[in-house]
């Protein structure tokens, strides 16, 4: 690589200044979201804090005012803001909306038709801070013209009795940090002259948070903002959501678990780990602990399968962080970790094209990704360099065991792409900007 880490953390980052603002178009969301636009189901967008959720609903806007919705048919309200927390009390907010919208055309005093132009948008952000929020937006959505788009950072946002109030009423859509076609997009819209090797080098220490990538921050700034929001969703989505007494508990789990991304273990291994640092945390502590960083979007729980006995393993789960910069906020070494950050980054961008991800076991080896669609599966190891004989046999070793005809993927940093017994070998970069999977 031409770009070296050290460069990175040292000089500020050659962004286009005058575009340091400039909204990416989220086309791979967008596309998901226009079957949905103008119909009666609520649109619901969930995912980690400061992910890009807001700016989601800016660019649906944007996208709606193209088709011919006059502006003043818009609301928008945000509940962590001041403007929005005046409309806490739900049965204004509904009145007010209803207001707002008006009635629905009539024909011939029975039928309600509403032209496009006509519908009323309502945009919601972090609407889980609204009290009993299912209740008024169920209640919304009946008015036939009224267009509901809500956002959340709680993955339980859809679960539960929730999920049956609306069940048939809602469609959900996960967002995510900037993939790297994403982050590279943006670089190339900002003038970078950077190359793609060199880019992916930023992307590695940086991480995909919007606000990163957008603005013209030097390595400290970008840490600062990524301890941001890390302690926002620790305090907000974890603490406070879970009224959790110790602080300094929570975040040493979590610390574990950034160091340990992509390695097996069990809530008694994180337990016993604590007991020699003199720190008296029960297994089902830990669990509770690591659940509510899962609904919080912060990590994400991995299974294994046994693919030999084609079952799943309830123990010695993998987890992965939602955007990798959060590790190199903690610790400041990916760039020392660097097969560890890869997988997170390939197991992050599998789940972001909705592949159901396992951790394979095939007797005693391990496959890194088992990958499912419709029960259709691919197969993924991540390595950082195969240059030795013995990483080659390791890596294609385990695939090569696999008894049946599916794709199957040996990702590294090597700069190029090969074929060894029907294995494809592909560069990392390569492999996230390929359509094929």
């Amino acid at each position: 690589m031409s770009l070296t880490f050290d460069y990175i953390r040292n000089t500020t980052l050659a962004f286009n200044q005058a575009n340091h603002t400039k909204m990416l178009k989220r086309e791979f969301y967008l596309k998901q979201i226009r079957p949905f636009m103008g119909t009666d189901l609520i649109k619901v967008l969930t995912g980690v804090r400061r992910c890009g959720k807001s700016v989601m609903l800016e660019l649906i806007k944007a996208e709606l005012l193209e088709r011919g919705i006059a502006p003043e048919r818009f609301l928008y309200l945000n509940f962590e803001e001041i403007s929005g927390q005046k409309w806490l009390d739900g049965d204004a907010l509904h009145a007010h909306v209803l207001q707002l919208a008006g009635e629905p055309e009539t024909v011939s005093g029975t039928e309600q038709i509403v032209a496009p132009e006509k519908r009323f948008v309502l945009l919601l952000d972090e609407v889980q801070i609204l009290p009993k929020w299912e209740l008024y937006i169920n209640s919304l959505r009946l008015h036939k013209n009224i267009d509901i788009y809500v956002t959340g950072s709680n993955s339980k946002l859809l679960s539960g009795e929730l999920a049956t109030l609306l069940t048939g009423r809602f469609v959900s859509f996960e967002i995510h940090p900037f993939s790297f076609r994403e982050f590279l997009a943006l670089r190339r819209s900002q003038g970078s002259e950077k190359t793609e090797a060199e880019v992916f080098s930023e992307y590695i220490i940086l991480g995909g948070m919007p606000f990163v990538a957008q603005r013209n921050l030097d390595y400290s700034e970008a840490m600062k903002y990524l301890r941001d929001i890390y302690n926002t969703i620790l305090l907000k989505d974890v603490v406070e959501r879970h009224a959790l007494r110790d602080v300094d508990l929570l975040n040493r789990v979590i610390q574990y678990v950034l160091a340990n991304i992509g390695k097996t273990f069990s809530a008694l291994s994180v337990s016993k780990y604590l007991k020699n640092e003199k720190i008296k945390a029960t297994p089902d502590t830990i669990l509770n602990y690591l659940l509510f960083c899962e609904e919080a979007f912060l990590f994400r729980k991995v299974r294994r399968n046994d693919l030999n006995g084609k079952r799943l393993l309830s123990i010695n789960e993998k987890y992965y962080v939602c955007d990798h910069g959060l590790r190199e906020m903690m610790f400041h070494n990916n760039s020392e970790n660097m097969e560890i950050v890869l997988e997170n980054i390939v197991c992050a961008e599998l789940q972001r094209r909705y592949w159901e991800v396992y951790v394979g076991k095939i007797g005693g080896q391990e496959i890194d990704f088992v990958a499912k669609k419709q029960s259709v599966p691919i197969y993924v190891q991540v390595a950082y360099y195969i240059v030795e004989e013995s990483t080659k046999e390791r890596e294609f070793g385990a695939l090569e065991k696999i008894n049946d005809n599916y794709p199957k993927y040996v990702v590294s940093m090597n700069d190029f792409n090969s074929q060894y017994n029907g294995i494809k070998h592909h560069n990392v970069r390569d492999f996230l900007l390929s359509d094929d999977f």
